[in-house]
């Protein structure tokens, strides 16, 4: 067996440890016994009384047994995916015998609801051994694909969303083209996941979803609200409503975060003076909804609403599955536009048109020449983030004044910045290149047209509502829900905050009429809308 144990982290007290064995049943463990193993559907939480347990990546084609972490009496064991649901892919093995304290999954969120003292501890002890697993135990979950291709990207954005533990290999890599044929795996299979030693081919989010166990499975259990869309609006919504006693459910097509996950910093969300990117208050966000029992599903699509009974809609998945529930809060927010313009489809399919300026998204292009298109905050947030990473960034807007749509504070950075240009009054009108970008043109008012180099595009130039699902819900003009005071005028009684023209259905974020694009308003949004659910339930 290669490798030593991990820092053993958070532990609980004596006091402690006997109050949450309370939630329990106590079980004699001999050795060799695996308490649970690589590969299982779920697993439970176990405190140790007296046994001690070694937590043990198996061993691979190419690599021994590794030994992770150890755990000894008073200790715990489990991690996130204990509460996600995800496949098991590390081993519990008794190397002591002794006492162990089984708590299954449902009473183990019973436990952290009720001790908050408790929960604390052991999500911070969760939180802190997925970072350790994520280093030590990446080969449980290996990626493989061309670097620059925008479904690696798509895939590798989702596995990091999810903070699931993977390597990531590039195929050109002598470690790629390793893994590649000890798989069986060519170039048509790419980008490729290997689980466990087995091989997923043209691994996308979602199949590798289905294969980790985290798409969604009804398992018989009453939901009381369902959430669709996991942007700033939706997870403020699942952490509220389960945070006060509902039952929740919440899903999204594609990953966590929407478009405030694609931000490489946002410096006017409130307690955060110093910045904070949209994908670590995504993975912060994630946490704390799991810690309330909040059953997360990504990506899984949702095809629609059934409304007949309007007491208890269903949420319509698009393989079939059907989510009865008592409240639905649509936070599906809204897609980003696409240039129309030649090749951009295929730019996009290489990876050189891109709609996020996350840490992924921005890494590998210092000292290169970029084109940033928008002008709101995102795109400048972008620019910057690039220009600070080495890039010579030109900043394309379509509007004469920067600042119309921009906070002053990115203008001013933006402008005073020796390696960002902007080109206000512009329009990209072509992208140049053989496979790999090289250059765009830019056209001014009058026709004026100027080669820019560029070896990546990055897109920022509003969005459309994802609406579509909504059919038999009230919109404007331009696809966006109408809710509360924006509803025609007619209906039974006065509509609570966030109500659409279904009476418990809500609708918060971008994807509702008025609303304003701000990560501070869609988190209140969520919020509030958790407070009209209670009342439309509470009014039966």
């Amino acid at each position: 067996m290669d490798g030593g144990a991990a820092e053993r982290g958070p532990v609980l007290d004596d006091e402690q440890f006997r109050r949450l064995g309370g939630y329990g049943e106590v079980e004699q463990a001999e050795v060799g016994r695996d308490l649970y193993a690589t590969g299982d559907d779920s697993y439970d939480f176990f405190l140790l009384q007296s046994a001690t347990v070694d937590i043990v990546r198996e061993a691979t084609a190419i690599e021994r047994e590794r030994l992770i972490y150890r755990g000894g009496p008073g200790d715990f064991l489990g991690e996130l995916n204990l509460l996600t649901g995800q496949q098991v892919y590390l081993t519990a093995r008794v190397v002591s015998a002794g006492t162990v304290v089984r708590i299954g999954a449902a009473m183990l969120r019973r436990a952290l609801a009720e001790q908050v003292d408790i929960a604390d501890i052991v999500i911070e002890a969760f939180r802190e051994r997925r970072e350790v697993i994520r280093a030590a135990a990446g080969n449980a979950l290996e990626l493989v694909g061309r670097a620059d291709a925008a479904q690696t990207l798509g895939l590798r954005t989702y596995v990091t969303q999810m903070l699931l533990p993977h390597s990531w290999l590039d195929a050109a890599s002598p470690t790629g083209r390793s893994l590649m044929r000890l798989a069986g795996l060519g170039e048509d299979d790419l980008p490729a996941a290997v689980v466990n030693g087995s091989a997923l081919r043209r691994a996308t989010p979602r199949s590798l979803a289905e294969v980790l166990g985290l798409t969604y499975r009804p398992d018989g259990r009453p939901v009381d609200l369902v959430v669709v869309g996991a942007g700033p609006a939706g997870l403020a919504a699942a952490v509220y409503g389960a945070s006060e006693g509902l039952t929740t459910v919440l899903l999204d097509r594609t990953g966590l975060g929407g478009q405030a996950a694609k931000s490489a910093r946002i410096e006017n969300y409130l307690g955060f003076p110093q910045g904070i990117s949209g994908e670590h208050l995504t993975r912060l966000a994630m946490v704390q909804a799991l810690k309330f029992g909040v059953r997360i599903h990504t990506p899984c699509a949702v095809a629609g609403l059934d409304l007949a009974d309007q007491r208890h809609p269903a949420v319509l998945l698009e393989d079939g599955t059907r989510i009865g529930c008592r409240a639905v809060i649509a936070a599906t927010g809204a897609h980003y536009r696409r240039l129309e313009i030649p090749q951009w489809t295929a730019f996009e399919q290489s990876g050189c048109v891109r709609y996020a300026a996350t840490e992924l998204d921005v890494r590998g292009y210092e000292n290169q020449p970029v084109t940033v298109v928008g002008g709101a905050n995102s795109a400048g947030q972008a620019a910057l983030s690039l220009a600070a990473r080495g890039a010579t960034v030109n900043l394309v807007v379509r509007g004469t004044d920067l600042g119309a749509r921009m906070s002053s504070y990115l203008t001013d950075r933006i402008r005073a910045h020796p390696r960002i240009q902007v080109h206000t009054g512009s329009t990209v009108r072509e992208l140049a290149g053989d496979g790999t970008l090289t250059s765009i043109v830019a056209e001014r008012p009058g026709g004026h047209q100027e080669r820019l180099d560029c070896r990546a595009l990055f897109c920022f130039i509003g969005a459309d509502p994802a609406s579509h699902w909504l059919a038999g819900v009230a919109k404007d003009g331009d696809g966006f829900v109408l809710t509360d005071s924006r509803l025609p005028a007619g209906g039974s009684g006065t509509p609570l905050p966030f109500q659409t023209s279904a009476p418990r259905v809500f609708a918060v974020g971008d994807l509702r009429s008025g609303s304003t694009k701000r990560v501070a308003t869609a988190v209140g949004d969520g919020a509030g809308a958790v407070s009209s659910v209670h009342t439309a339930l509470t009014a039966g």
